[in-house]
């Protein structure tokens, strides 16, 4: 079976893959959007009509990014909300408080490589907590309104960090296996990739499309706890590339019918039997199992409550 490719590649910035795209009237939601990629996301899809919100920690401080991205894209609909990812009574407050149709959810919002096994409000590892079950309880609890917008599309940013860990299933919290930061970030990102193939297998009845990607390396806050990038200069990428994929799988129509999958470089990311060491990216079957996403699915249905 042949990957799905487009036109697009490595430097293809966000605004590039929709140009001549019209999102007016259109929906969106990008959790982590005044902050690295999210930025750069949510400045495409406004630019292209969209109305946008921002779903972040810290709104107050999230309102000056809206208010630029209004006056740079000459677009009014664009505004920041309270989230926090980490703790499901946000989740459950802000998912209560939505109405009306989503047509875009961006699972874009992350945290990398935390030193020490810390836990949510709730008792989950912290990276497992807040970048796959923050997500999943979000996507969730927003199942009807992306119902009801007749074809949307949830994306979710994994990493090249999930050949670090698949999904432990037996130890999500590190209960018993000695924590590391790597190797809890990877158990998130996996879960990322695989909650896109999860939705596929359930959703796509009602007309929801998900896929996931890993946007490369791009120097942002996410590496606070690494010391900064280790990937060489020339495999780097600005912001408006590394959002690239994220706004191609949120608003192409290059991206019809298609569903399911893991992207980098704006292209379906190969499945790859080993972890590469000279920063080529690809995909570990784990991350795209259907029984790993069945099971991940049901496991996290029960989590959430």
């Amino acid at each position: 079976m042949s990957r799905f490719t487009t036109p697009f590649g490595f430097h293809s910035t966000a605004r590039e893959v929709i140009t001549g795209v019209n999102l007016a009237g259109k929906r969106a939601i990008i959790t982590g959007g005044a902050a690295g990629i999210g930025i750069e996301t949510a400045r495409a899809l406004s630019a292209a009509g969209a109305a946008v919100t921002l779903a972040v920690r810290r709104p107050d401080a999230a309102e000056g990014v809206a208010e630029e991205l209004r006056r740079s894209t000459g677009n009014p609909a664009v505004d920041a909300r309270y989230l926090d990812l980490s703790d499901l009574y946000s989740v459950r407050a802000f998912t209560t408080a939505w109405k009306g149709p989503l047509h875009i959810l961006v699972n874009n919002a992350g945290i990398m490589a935390v030193p020490a096994l810390e836990k949510t409000p709730q008792g989950f590892e912290l990276q497992f907590g807040t970048n796959f079950l923050g997500h999943f309880a979000l996507t969730v609890g927003l199942h009807r309104a992306l119902a009801a917008a007749n074809g949307a599309r949830v994306v979710s940013v994994s990493s090249s960090g999930h050949f670090f860990s698949p999904v432990i299933f037996d130890d999500l919290n590190f209960d018993f296996i000695p924590y590391t930061p790597y190797g809890a970030y990877g158990q998130s990102k996996t879960a990322n990739a695989l909650m896109a193939v999860a939705i596929t297998q359930r959703w796509a009845n009602v007309g929801i499309s998900s896929n996931s990607l890993n946007p490369g390396a791009i120097a942002t806050g996410l590496q606070k706890h690494t010391g900064g990038l280790k990937t060489p200069v020339e495999k780097r990428k600005t912001p408006a590339q590394g959002a690239s994929t994220s706004v191609l799988l949120a608003a192409s129509p290059l991206l019809e019918g298609i569903s399911g999958l893991y992207f980098q470089d704006c292209n379906q990311a190969p499945q790859v039997t080993r972890r590469p060491t000279d920063f080529t990216g690809g995909h570990a079957a784990y991350a795209v199992d259907p029984g790993n996403a069945e099971r991940l699915w049901e496991l996290a249905l029960k989590l959430i409550g």
